[in-house]
């Protein structure tokens, strides 16, 4: 019931390895700094960049080289969709990935794949992967380990540490992200708020009709899988497990705890 694929298809997912040896889902965030510690070793070779100085030009990603953007006709179409292209001159670079100016990166273990736009006042530090064709929004806080998939958003004032999404997942506005995981295809409502620490310091237990199930984390999350969907301003309480297909009410405060396949939570 609490294993991985019962919540997720990883079957296009790059890093699915993540989750394997089987236990709990959650298992995933145990693993997670060591696994991105290898996956990210090292990604980048820009001395600025590694240094944490404030970009200030655009820079272009393109078979493993960075360089200036101010030769190339940028446009900035929907990352997700394929719609960031780069042309330097008449050569379109198929693939190549976007560092606007304005950005920061704390550290040279950051990988990023094709067609990912890193817009203007986002701050990246490391350890972290960003996959292919995902938008970093302006103002968007990644924290250090963080794994993101495929066609992904971390939006506008997002905030993400030690979490991974999945391919297509989306936290576009005003939204925190720690200790978590979601799934495919899930959606962020602004300000949804993932809550992974409790107020009396101790294990986070996930409870379920049989009883509490220790997690062995001070610090977890939520755990959501594929395609569920939050409204505006809900908030977990740390260690909640929410089923695929399951829709969160805005407003909505969601207790510890599993939560079933196809829920409504109000």
């Amino acid at each position: 019931m609490l294993e991985p694929e019962n919540f997720f298809d990883l079957t296009d997912f790059a890093y699915a390895d993540l989750f394997s040896g089987g236990g709990h889902v959650w298992d995933a965030l145990r693993r997670l700094k060591s696994y991105c510690d290898d996956v990210a070793a090292q990604a980048i070779d820009h001395e600025r960049l590694i240094r944490g100085e404030l970009v200030d030009e655009p820079l272009v990603l393109y078979q493993g080289a960075i360089s200036s953007g101010r030769d190339c006709s940028i446009r900035y179409g929907d990352a997700t969709r394929g719609g960031l292209q780069v042309f330097r001159g008449n050569e379109q670079l198929i693939g190549a990935s976007v560092i606007m100016a304005g950005a920061v990166f704390l550290g040279g273990r950051i990988r990023i794949g094709s067609g990912v736009l890193v817009e203007s006042g986002a701050m990246i530090k490391e350890p972290a992967v960003i996959g292919d064709h995902t938008e970093i929004r302006q103002g968007a806080y990644l924290r250090g380990y963080c794994l993101v998939g495929r066609r992904c958003v971390v939006g506008h004032a997002t905030e993400v540490k030690h979490s991974v999404f999945l391919n297509d997942a989306k936290a576009g506005h005003f939204a925190y992200v720690g200790d978590s995981v979601l799934g495919g295809g899930v959606n962020l409502g602004a300000g949804t708020k993932l809550a992974n620490f409790r107020f009396i310091p101790g294990e986070v237990q996930v409870r379920t009709g049989d009883g509490p199930i220790p997690t062995g984390l001070k610090k977890f999350g939520a755990i959501f899988g594929d395609r569920v969907q939050t409204g505006c301003n809900a908030v977990t309480s740390p260690g909640a497990v929410v089923g695929r297909e399951s829709v969160i009410m805005p407003n909505t405060t969601v207790r510890s705890g599993y939560h079933p396949p196809g829920s409504v939570l109000r």
